[in-house]
């Protein structure tokens, strides 16, 4: 058997140009070692989805986890893969190998050349613990005819989740009053400020084949009193979208109302959360739909005194 056929059967699969996608580095270089030499391999095919938009890396994710780790993706056509593969610059630093061999591979990227459709390559989830895995489990290259999407293939649905799991939205302040120490029975006023622009937006596109764009919107907040409910009463009648500022006079609807002192507590604080929620909506070359929430929360410690009173006659 030619050295290049047993790398082949081994799962190293050696292209004519020196080609080994590497899972740990996709649309990156990588080494590979076989029979003492060692081949220097370049990805054939560019990771082709970009990711733009506001919500792209200017405030916090929530790890969001696309369903489908890996997949396909529509790369080249038969004649810009052909020519790719043949070209001397592409191969300049391919190891030396035989000429049969060489042929072989290229036999059916030639007999694609003027087929309607394009080479698809597969592409995975770097933060998705089972990305590398799923990858490993798709073939390097499948040819699919124009207008069809072969099984695996990424679809405007799977767009919308990558997109999804791209977004970003602010992290807010967590404001209180009484603010440096509040008391038991004492209504504390809990409100996000810093939030800014209350939409952000992420659009996942492949060039020429397919856009998706995922928008997040501010819906609410949650407050967590950091405790049990015979410790606090939540009062969430009238947050809005970011909760109730303080006002004198105004009437207390959004915040928290401690029942007991928090001197027994770690630090002897209570830990108060207010999470932002984002509903986010799928646009573009899909139906539009509705994904998971995106939900940030910040945190701040508490302190919650009692106010003695003596009663005398």
């Amino acid at each position: 058997m030619k050295p290049l056929i047993a790398a082949m059967t081994a799962g190293l699969l050696m292209f004519g140009n020196g080609l080994l996608p590497d899972p740990k580095n996709p649309g990156g270089e990588s080494t590979i070692t076989q029979d003492e030499n060692t081949t220097y391999v370049d990805l054939a095919v560019r990771e082709k989805i970009t990711i733009t938009g506001d919500g792209v890396g200017r405030g916090r994710g929530d790890d969001y986890r696309i369903p489908r780790p890996c997949w396909y993706e529509p790369a080249r056509s038969g004649e810009d893969m052909y020519r790719f593969l043949t070209d001397p610059r592409t191969n300049a630093r391919r190891a030396a190998i035989d000429e049969e061999s060489r042929l072989e591979f290229l036999k059916p990227f030639e007999e694609k050349r003027d087929a309607d459709g394009f080479w698809w390559v597969p592409n995975y989830d770097q933060n998705h613990p089972d990305g590398a895995a799923c990858w490993g489990d798709l073939e390097l290259f499948v040819f699919v005819p124009t207008g069809t999407t072969p099984p695996s293939g990424i679809t405007p649905e799977q767009l919308a989740h990558i997109a999804r799991g791209s977004l970003t939205v602010p992290e807010h302040t967590v404001r209180l009053n009484p603010d440096a120490k509040s008391f038991v029975n004492l209504d504390t006023w809990v409100w996000a400020e810093g939030i800014g622009e209350t939409t952000r937006t992420v659009t996942a596109t492949i060039p020429g084949f397919m856009s998706v764009t995922v928008t997040a919107t501010l819906d609410s907040i949650t407050i967590d009193p950091g405790t049990s409910e015979d410790r606090a009463v939540t009062e969430l009648a009238d947050c809005g979208t970011t909760g109730k500022p303080y006002v004198r006079g105004g009437t207390f609807s959004c915040g928290v109302r401690y029942l007991r002192s928090s001197i027994d507590q770690p630090g002897g604080t209570y830990t108060l959360g207010v999470t932002s929620v984002w509903s986010t909506r799928a646009t573009g070359d899909v139906a539009p739909f509705q994904l998971a929430p995106v939900e940030v929360e910040i945190t701040r410690d508490v302190e919650v005194g009692e106010i003695q009173s003596n009663v005398r006659p």
